[in-house]
């Protein structure tokens, strides 16, 4: 199951650098993931400071 990026996401570009598969892009106002190439590792939730990114 893939991660995705709440509302809470504040913008501060932590997740995106992290991400081993490149998933994460910035979108309008938060960032992203891409459901298709997210391989469900967390590492993106571990370093948000808003936990913004949760389990679909």
């Amino acid at each position: 199951m893939a991660y995705i990026i709440t509302d809470a996401c504040i913008y501060c570009g932590a997740c995106e650098p992290e991400c081993p598969v490149d998933a994460i892009s910035p979108g309008d106002g938060k960032y992203v993931i891409d459901a298709s190439k997210c391989i469900d590792c967390g590492a993106c939730a571990n370093v948000c400071p808003v936990d913004a990114p949760q389990p679909e």
